[in-house]
């Protein structure tokens, strides 16, 4: 049975498990919104207790807050940043809007601690660390969870670039290994011109890389901290100096490059510069659903499909089909990447759903940003490891498809003109000839010239056949 101990709150009293370190508040938010069950992934708990571990010290250093009491909750905080007590954090991230319950749960359980650390018991009634006079002091949860939400953020952006450089490096090294396999292209899911898988895969590469850029530009906005405004942008109740000590604080204890906001108002109002990062994880994801989506079209079959591509075996297939096997890494990374383009979308609405001085749907943007980083670097990693590192091709089925291609054509229409190059596909095509025996059949070209100019390499290089 569970033993429940007694605490007290604006409201009255309320029971809550007798080892928790958190309080009335947060016991609150358990009982009004059993939601999904989720908790705040970690990288909302390192942020969140960073900012208070971060804003003891600054209030102490500004002589508004007791030195004991300080480096008491600094520590409490340390302990918490350290991976300890997150059992603790428990307020599902569908909660009563701006992130109230999520700020007061830490305010209560870094107050406990802090307390245990100075010798009193949790039930003491003379506890002298408050959660709101001394862990929130000079915040409000309208300045603190948007600085949290660019924080958390912050704090895995080198985790997920890495990620995506990874998965950059692997498919660059086998777009070079590949770059003399020559293959026919496919456009509208049809037949088209060669192209070197190099050239196929390479691209895959540097969509990905152009992609890094435009997370790391989105990011850049995310820097910008508008802790210190408080419950409205106006600074109420926080040191005019607080603002610009939080700032460099919070850099020194992070290592990341932090800045003042230049407008306090606007860093609470709107949300733009999460959305904007979003929408930068969103293009991510696009890129890597059409990746995904290419290797399994590549490697279909084995016998009936293209199968140009072979991924490594990883499990079997089938549980009635014996010997089969699938693109299940490719599968995986499909549904990764729509789950984060359905973050998105809930992040970009809740982005416009602001009312003048505060955004209230902030614990889902918070959420849903962390979650997408989480299961982009998770899915990536596994999909660059486990299927783009062994994936071979298959030479042999590549050149088959390519000699049997009727679209070869085309680098003659210099030469015989594009009516005379339709006419030499279709019949190809209906006799299933090759585009070499119908233009000699026809007597379009003499063989050596009709040679030279379907060098299949050569039509990959561009240029126009003489």
């Amino acid at each position: 049975m569970t033993e429940y101990r007694i605490e007290v709150d604006s409201l009255g009293e309320v029971r809550v498990p007798k080892e928790a370190l958190y309080a009335a508040q947060t016991q609150r938010a358990l009982e009004n919104f059993p939601i999904t069950g989720m908790k705040p992934l970690p990288a909302f708990i390192w942020s969140i207790t960073l900012i208070k571990r971060a804003a003891a010290e600054v209030n102490m250093e500004l002589g508004l807050l007791d030195a004991e009491l300080a480096q008491a909750i600094m520590q409490a905080g340390e302990e918490i940043l350290a991976g300890r007590h997150h059992e603790h954090f428990v307020v599902d991230p569908f909660q009563a809007g701006a992130g109230t319950s999520h700020n007061m749960n830490a305010n209560e359980v870094m107050a406990n601690r802090a307390n245990q650390i100075l010798g009193y018991d949790i039930e003491a009634s003379d506890k002298p660390v408050h959660p709101n006079d001394h862990v929130n002091m000079a915040q409000s949860t309208n300045d603190t969870i948007p600085t949290a939400i660019r924080l958390g953020v912050l704090w895995r952006l080198d985790e997920l670039l890495e990620t995506l450089a990874r998965f950059v490096e692997v498919t660059r090294g086998k777009a070079d290994e590949w770059d003399d396999v020559v293959k026919t292209g496919r456009t509208h899911l049809q037949d088209a011109v060669p192209i070197r898988l190099g050239q196929e895969v390479g691209a895959w590469a540097t969509a990905i890389e152009r992609g890094m850029d435009k997370t790391r530009f989105a990011a850049e906005g995310l820097r910008r901290l508008g802790i210190g405004g408080t419950a409205a942008g106006t600074g109420l109740n926080a040191h005019p100096e607080y603002h610009g000590r939080m700032v460099a604080k919070l850099t020194a204890l992070t290592g990341i490059q932090l800045y003042e906001s230049d407008d306090l108002f606007e860093s609470m109002q709107s949300m733009g510069d999460a959305v904007f990062f979003s929408a930068a994880l969103r293009n991510l994801a696009m890129d890597f659903t059409r990746i995904a989506n290419d290797a399994r079209l590549l490697s279909a079959g084995p016998t009936t499909g293209i199968a140009e591509l072979t991924p490594p075996t990883v499990q079997p297939g089938s549980s009635i089909m014996p010997g089969k096997v699938n693109p299940v890494l490719a599968e995986m990374l499909n549904q990764a990447m729509y789950h984060v383009m359905g973050n998105d979308t809930a992040v970009n609405l809740c982005g416009a759903a602001g009312q003048f001085e505060l955004n209230v749907m902030m614990p889902v943007i918070a959420h849903n940003l962390n979650e997408m980083m989480t299961v982009m670097i998770g899915s990536v990693g596994a999909f660059t490891e486990k299927l783009m590192v062994g994936l071979a091709v298959n030479r042999e089925r590549a050149a088959s498809w390519l000699a049997r291609n009727p679209i070869l054509v085309t680098a003659l229409n210099p030469i015989i003109g594009y009516n005379n190059g339709a006419k030499v596909a279709k019949r190809a095509l209906a006799e299933g000839k090759s585009v070499r025996e119908v233009v000699l059949e026809l007597g379009l070209m003499e063989a050596a010239e009709l040679d030279a100019a379907l060098d299949a390499y050569a039509m990959t290089e561009g240029g126009i056949a003489e």
